[in-house]
């Protein structure tokens, strides 16, 4: 089933942030935009690597209003450790969501139940806390940050342009299309 659409349930957990612990809830997201990675445990190969990329591009994201939240199936003190001890990690300043009864995970529909992990699933959240876009990949797949920003950056535009849609590769700024007949086998 597709999860585009789909209103995330009601959730409170633990998270690691700016070297605090703290709740973040379903209520955190409402009115903002936000993107959800998952991703399947701390202390691992590939994971660094895409969670450094979004930490790099950590300044874009809360240019154009949106929050980002990780989440892995390890408990905020595995997290805390674990940005102690990788000068990669150290770089993240956005949220790390802990998610040790993989609830998250499910809700997601990310969850692999006997290995007790998450897939490496990225979601674009709207404001009302609805998934407008995803992508979920096997565990040897790293991501890019920078394509998941674009998909962010689409699906504001679209929200805020709904006469309008993005073809691929669509960046801000660059030209969108106007559904209709005319268009019909002429692209």
């Amino acid at each position: 089933m597709a999860l585009i659409g789909k209103e995330i349930s009601d959730f409170k957990v633990n998270a690691f942030v700016n070297g605090e612990f703290k709740e973040v809830s379903k209520e955190d997201l409402l009115g903002r935009w936000s993107v959800f990675v998952f991703y399947p445990a701390d202390f691992t190969f590939v994971c660094p690597t895409e969670l450094s990329d979004l930490a790099d591009h950590h300044d874009e994201f809360t240019k154009i209003g949106a929050d980002i939240y990780s989440v892995s199936t390890d408990s905020h003190f595995v997290h805390k450790a674990w940005h102690e001890a990788s000068e990669s990690i150290q770089k993240i300043k956005y949220t790390m969501l802990a998610d040790p009864t993989g609830q998250l995970a499910k809700d997601f529909e990310v969850y692999i139940e006997e290995e007790g992990m998450a897939l490496r699933g990225s979601f674009v959240i709207n404001p009302e806390a609805k998934i407008v876009a995803y992508e979920v990949n096997d565990n040897s797949i790293g991501r890019e940050a920078s394509e998941l920003l674009r998909k962010l950056q689409a699906a504001q535009f679209v929200a805020e342009h709904g006469d309008q849609v993005c073809p691929a590769k669509w960046r801000p700024g660059e030209e969108t299309l106007t559904p209709g007949i005319d268009l019909v086998g002429k692209l």
